[in-house]
């Protein structure tokens, strides 16, 4: 590999086409926009707000992610991969779920296709998957996982690995975030106060992983990485343990501010949810109280 130092240009100018992440974006994309035109001719009305989290947010930050110039750089500098991990495994969920596809999916599916889904979603495996200790675990531990065992350096040598590994960070980050942050009928919902005690446990474990990975002696994927520092991009590569070092803060640093915004998240929907229900409770007295206040009629 021959890259330019990155500059901010050439992270947000220099794209490429990554097939699968190319293809996923398309046909998530069309379905999903094949959807709401559906519903609007028929005369219902959709959230303009799922459209832009969805297509807009969600799939446009996967494609960023995936086929920009921070994905040119992603083998190259750890500090462009954390960036990219964090996008996938926290970013696009979020977006995803709160673009409601499922929602949606099950508004315009035909009934054979809607009755295969209702089955996923009501299936033995997605109620393990989403079971939220389970899924919390999953989500805690897969980085440790990738950062400290071949994995990583696998997916730096091997463009299938390389692909694969995007693909498991937005899964994993799905499973997790979608019953917590998202408004489609997908198992593992829990109260609200679970979910926000769920949501706090992410903020100290990427503060954890990020010290832990500044706080390393030894490189990870040292043997790549010096590598290319030994290459015709050695003349402008930060010193590897440097790079390191900004990636850990970066996964620290980025995990907070992200995990508040999840915070937020849940906090307006929760007030939301509290006042629906508040407003359907008064509804509810107001129809006893008519019913002891209408006159009777003697026979």
């Amino acid at each position: 590999m021959d890259l330019p130092e990155p500059t901010l240009g050439v992270l947000l100018t220099d794209w490429g086409l990554a097939p699968l992440p190319f293809v996923v974006t398309v046909w998530a994309v069309g379905l999903y926009a094949l959807g709401v035109q559906q519903l609007r001719r028929r005369g219902d009305r959709w959230p303009v707000g799922r459209t832009v989290a969805f297509v807009g947010l969600g799939m446009g930050s996967f494609l960023f992610a995936t086929s920009s110039g921070l994905a040119r750089y992603d083998t190259v500098l750890l500090s462009a991969h954390m960036v990219q991990h964090m996008v996938l495994s926290m970013v696009v969920p979020l977006c995803l779920a709160l673009g409601a596809p499922v929602t949606l999916a099950l508004r315009t599916l035909p009934r054979a296709p809607r009755g295969w889904l209702l089955a996923v979603l009501h299936s033995r495996v997605a109620r393990v998957l989403a079971f939220p200790p389970l899924a919390f675990a999953l989500y805690v531990l897969s980085p440790w996982a990738l950062y400290f065992t071949d994995w990583y350096d696998a997916s730096l040598r091997s463009t299938y690995v390389h692909e694969m590994m995007h693909v498991h960070l937005v899964l994993v980050g799905t499973i997790f975030f979608w019953p917590l942050m998202g408004v489609d009928p997908v198992p593992g919902r829990v109260g609200y106060p679970f979910r926000l005690l769920l949501t706090v446990l992410t903020l100290p474990f990427h503060a954890f992983l990020g010290v832990t990975i500044m706080g390393q002696s030894e490189l990870l994927a040292g043997e790549w990485y010096l590598a290319l520092r030994a290459g015709p991009m050695g003349a402008w590569l930060p010193d590897a343990m440097d790079d390191q070092h900004r990636a850990g803060g970066i996964l620290w640093a980025s995990g907070d501010l992200i995990g508040i915004v999840f915070l937020v998240v849940l906090f307006a929907q929760w007030a939301r949810s509290s006042m629906k229900e508040a407003e359907r409770e008064d509804r509810r007295l107001d129809r006893i109280e008519a019913r002891t206040q209408a006159p009777r009629v003697d026979g």
